[in-house]
Formats: C-alpha cells, sequence, structure tokens
C-alpha cells in the first residue's frame, strides 16, 4: 500500500518566527471537574499559528508551587481578530495547578508558536477527527481550519463518561458530524470504533485521518489506514524541557524507510505522519 507520506511544510520550521512574550490573562474557567479554559489577550504577532502548534508556558510560582520548567501547551484556539489566545487544560500537576491560580488580568509569559503543525492537501476533501479526552484539544484549530477550507468533516470523541466529553457543540458549529462515544456506555473500545469508521469509509469515503495521543487509536487508525489505503497524521505528546531542541529531552523512536530513526517531537514534530509513529 502506498500511504501519502506527511508533506514538508513550505517554510522550513527554522525560518518561522518564535515570540517569548508576556500575555494578560482574560478568563481563567473551569469547564467541567478535570479541565479550565484560559484565554490570553495576545499579540497579533503571535497569531500566526498552524494547527497542532503548541506554546511553552512559563507557570507562576508562588509560596506552594513552584514549578521549575515550563510547560507545553497545544493550542485550542487563536483568534488574530479578537487578539486571543485559548488553551484547554487538565490540572495533574505543580505546573498546571499553578496555571489554575491565575485570574484575570494577570500577566503568563509563552514562548511559541512552536513545532510543524498539521497538513489539509488539497484532494483531502473528507477528514475525519479522533480523539480522546484533552486530545480534543490540539484537534480543535484542525477542526476550524477544516471549516474554513470547505472541508467535510467527521469527529469520532471520545472520554470515560458524557460529563467528560468536550468541544462537541464548537465541532457541531463548524458542521462537524460529531460522533460521541463514552466508557461507561459502552461505545469507546475499539471493536466499536472500527465499525464506525469501516461504515464511514464505505458511505462517504474519508482521504484523510487524524488524532492526538491514545496509542490505541493510534493503532487503530494505523491499522485502517494501511487497509484502506488512507493517509493520516498524529499530534505526539510528550515531555518536554527546553521546547525547541537543544536538550533531546522529547526524542522519539520513529518508522522512515524501513528504518527506525529518531527525532525530536518539540522540533520535528509534533505532528508526525501516522504511519511513522510507534506508540509508547
Amino acid at each position: 500500500m502506498n500511504i501519502v507520506p506527511l508533506p514538508t511544510s513550505p517554510t522550513p520550521i527554522e525560518m518561522m518566527p518564535v515570540f517569548d512574550v508576556s500575555c494578560a490573562v482574560k478568563r481563567n474557567e473551569p469547564v467541567n471537574g478535570e479541565y479550565r479554559l484560559l484565554v490570553l489577550d495576545a499579540p497579533h504577532s503571535i497569531l500566526q499559528c498552524t494547527p497542532g502548534q503548541f506554546f511553552h508556558l512559563l507557570c507562576p510560582v508562588s509560596e506552594h508551587l513552584q514549578p521549575y520548567l515550563r510547560r507545553p501547551m497545544s493550542i485550542y484556539g487563536y483568534y488574530p481578530d479578537q487578539g486571543e489566545l485559548h488553551f484547554l487544560y487538565k490540572v495533574t500537576g505543580e505546573g498546571t495547578s499553578a496555571l489554575a491560580t491565575l485570574t484575570t488580568g494577570q500577566s503568563l509569559t509563552v514562548l511559541g508558536p512552536l513545532g510543524r503543525g498539521f497538513d489539509i492537501l488539497p484532494d483531502w476533501q473528507n477528514l475525519l477527527l479522533v480523539a480522546r479526552g484533552v486530545g480534543l484539544a490540539t484537534l480543535a484549530p484542525l477542526a476550524l481550519q477544516a471549516h474554513k477550507l470547505g472541508r467535510n468533516l467527521t469527529a469520532i470523541c471520545s472520554a470515560r463518561s458524557e460529563d467528560m466529553l468536550m468541544s462537541l457543540d464548537y465541532f457541531r458549529e463548524l458542521g462537524a458530524d460529531v460522533i460521541p462515544l463514552t466508557d461507561d456506555t459502552g461505545t469507546s473500545d475499539v471493536g466499536n470504533m472500527r465499525r464506525i469508521i469501516e461504515a464511514k469509509i464505505a458511505d462517504t469515503g474519508i482521504d484523510a485521518m487524524y488524532t492526538c495521543g491514545s496509542n490505541r487509536i493510534l493503532k487503530l487508525l494505523q491499522s485502517l489506514g494501511k487497509t484502506h489505503n488512507i493517509p493520516g497524521q498524529i499530534a505526539l505528546e510528550q515531555q518536554m524541557a527546553c521546547g525547541i531542541g537543544m536538550c533531546q529531552c522529547c526524542v522519539r523512536a520513529f518508522h522512515r524507510k524501513g528504518k527506525t530513526v529518531n527525532e525530536r517531537v518539540c522540533r520535528e514534530g509534533p505532528v508526525f505522519d501516522l504511519q511513522e509513529a510507534i506508540g509508547c
């Protein structure tokens, strides 16, 4: 099978401008019991982003919370007309706990936009997005871009329970066919997800598949891609120290041209060809 490889960016990543900017917090509010939405007042210069890129956030330090390193955060939304940069995050550790303390008017320093983002080729008309949990945050800007380009979009959104499903209304507003799957209803297993995708392929066809994070979804889409000759891309999640490729902290192995190669998720990614990715 000839799977379409990840296209080379028309602009070398070394030539893409990166900014270290202090932004004012507009909102930092709960979305549900685990996730929060952070909205920053951002200058136009840092909002020339590509879906799938990320920023490196300098978390605030207090007496009780002292995160040492910046935290990489995928972009949930970037809106040059409104001057806003959005992040959807789960409070899990010291860094995200520190982010959760930010209030309106406080400042947050962000470095970016960083990394390589998603591609939508001209002949990719029917797009499939598959993600679980906070992985939906990474795919939200891609959905907006697909809507602007007039592409047909299906979004399979998976979570533990209905109250953990996020962005469903947002995807619907963009004209997507949204398919929610949850553990507590028994619909989120790989077998059912495969049946849903196979039916979509047989009905309208799928030209490209996109995902973020989950190893089981990665393996499923790799299998479907090989069987039906459908290309795809994945945004990988990885621990990072510098975010700009210097520290080598985020190196992962990939399959490429019959060999195993090592690349930096922050620099050569975080978006990679679906068939080249190796699950952790």
